[in-house]
């Protein structure tokens, strides 16, 4: 169920029904819209908002530029701030999101936004925000001779391939509005051997140890498994990696990409256009595998993200 959210705005009047939800609408002389953003999160989790616009005067456009910043109450420091972009039209939806890190710490916060009307005039309103404490698992690993010269490996090879997959998960083109609806699944199986955020520590053969964090799921399934795309998007990257074997990234919102590792094979090629629930390939254990699974990844502006969150949220 969808509540009504208590807002503040500076020239403006809102619609209330309730002060503590996820909801709020606007009604003006010129322009109407409604506000849906997230209100409770956890870390690793993205604070995003969408304000949908209603024309009242044909005339009206959305906003020359709006912005949305995530600011701690208790201190005043920043969390992100990002610049709303259109995505849907007539009627217009004006969206965006700041990625939270997983180790942020709890607390309460204030979702600043701030906007320009069509005539000029500055608009600003703000919103609660409550992050809640989660607990992550911890776990050690311990790699054969193979595996530790793979987590080791220091090679330009492996450099290279880092250094592409960071160049795609930090770009944003604000035309690739692929999906926008709740991410599914990739594969049918429920069964997982390692959880978003999990606080690892490799075990080397050699004796050393590093240490690092787990930014997917990892699902339990049997090499040959099917493998299918969570969303509408382009396919950006098809490679055989060092450290991630057969690898998948598909893009699917202005910095939004999704990421598949361990494959055995794959179905596509990059620069195609994949359908939510399109096979893409087949699980496997290559690259650094301690037994065959699926590993799936959300990145947000370079931030890895629960990727439970884009199937239990519906962004628009």
């Amino acid at each position: 169920m969808k509540k009504i959210l208590c807002v503040v705005f500076s020239f403006a009047v809102l619609a209330l029904i309730s002060c503590t939800a996820r909801e709020a609408a606007y009604n003006g002389s010129e322009y109407s819209f409604s506000v849906n953003y997230s209100e409770t999160v956890n870390p690793g989790d993205i604070v995003y908002i969408n304000m949908s616009f209603v024309a009242e005067n044909y005339d009206y456009k959305v906003p020359e530029y709006a912005t949305a910043e995530l600011i701690r109450l208790s201190s005043g420091k920043s969390y992100g701030k990002q610049e709303l972009y259109t995505v849907r039209q007539n009627p217009p939806v004006m969206f965006a999101a700041i990625p939270l890190s997983t180790y942020l710490e709890p607390g309460e916060f204030a979702l600043e936004v701030h906007y320009k009307e069509a005539n000029g005039r500055e608009m600003k309103f703000s919103l609660p925000v409550v992050a809640e404490p989660k607990e992550f698992v911890e776990e050690v690993l311990y790699l054969n001779a193979t595996n530790t010269a793979i987590k080791t490996d220091n090679s330009p090879k492996r450099a290279a391939q880092i250094d592409r997959l960071n160049d795609i998960l930090y770009s944003v083109n604000k035309n690739a509005i692929y999906y926008t609806s709740n991410f599914v699944y990739p594969v049918e199986s429920t069964r997982r051997t390692a959880f978003f955020g999990d606080r690892r520590t490799y075990q080397y053969d050699t004796g050393a140890s590093s240490t690092s964090l787990h930014y997917g799921i990892d699902f339990g399934v049997p090499t040959g498994t099917p493998v299918y795309a969570c969303g509408d998007g382009k396919v950006v990257l098809v490679e055989d990696r060092v450290s991630t074997g057969w690898s998948i990234v598909i893009e699917h919102l202005p910095g939004l990409y999704s990421l598949y590792y361990h494959l055995d094979s794959t179905l596509i090629e990059e620069g195609m256009l994949v359908k939510a629930g399109e096979q893409i390939g087949f699980s496997g254990a290559t690259g650094l595998a301690t037994g065959p699974h699926l590993h799936w990844e959300v990145r947000f502006l370079g931030e890895a993200i629960n990727p439970d969150f884009f199937v239990e949220n519906k962004l628009f």
